[in-house]
C-alpha cells in the first residue's frame, strides 16, 4: 500500500475565465458591506469605475432618479376630464415609471457604496419637500387622493 498522503500538496483552486482563483474575483466584483470610496461599480458594468468625474455624475444620477420618484409620487398630469381609459393608461404608464426609477435607485443602492447611499436618501429628501411637503403647497391639506395621480408607494 502507498500512502502519498504525507506528500500531498494542496493545489490552488483552478482559475477562472478572468485567469484568477474564484473566491478573488468575486471580491473584487462585489462589496457585501458599505463602503467609502469612488471605486464603485454603479448599475452598469465598469460605471463609473476609478475617475472622480464619473463617480460625481453617477451620484448626481441617483439623486436626480430620487427626485423624480417623488415628483412622479405627488405630481398632477392626468388632465381632469379625461376618460377613464385616458386616464387609466396614464396612470399604469406613469406607475412604470416610478417603480422602475425606484428600482434603479435600489439597483444602484446594491452597490453598498457610502456615497450612493447618501444621495439617495437627498434626492428622496429634496423630492419630497418639494413636491410632497406643506413647504410649498401651504398649509391647507387637501386628501392624497386629489392632489396625485398615482396612490403612494407605501399603500
Amino acid at each position: 500500500m502507498d500512502h502519498d498522503h504525507d506528500h500531498m500538496h494542496m493545489s490552488p483552486p483552478p482559475a477562472n475565465s478572468t485567469g484568477m482563483p474564484p473566491m478573488q474575483h468575486m471580491e473584487m466584483m462585489m462589496h457585501m458591506t458599505f463602503y467609502w470610496g469612488k471605486e464603485a461599480e454603479i448599475l452598469f458594468s465598469g460605471w463609473p469605475g476609478a475617475r472622480s468625474g464619473m463617480y460625481a455624475l453617477a451620484l448626481i444620477v441617483v439623486f436626480v432618479m430620487g427626485i423624480i420618484v417623488e415628483w412622479l409620487s405627488h405630481c398632477r398630469l392626468i388632465k381632469p376630464g379625461s376618460t377613464h381609459v385616458a386616464a387609466g393608461l396614464g396612470q399604469t404608464l406613469l406607475h412604470a415609471i416610478r417603480i422602475g426609477l425606484a428600482y434603479m435607485v435600489m439597483l444602484a443602492l446594491m452597490s453598498f457604496n457610502g456615497g450612493v447611499f447618501l444621495v439617495a436618501v437627498a434626492g428622496h429628501a429634496v423630492g419630497f419637500l418639494v413636491f410632497g411637503s406643506r413647504l410649498f403647497r401651504g398649509s391647507e391639506m387637501v386628501s392624497l387622493e386629489k392632489t396625485t395621480d398615482l396612490p403612494l408607494m407605501s399603500r
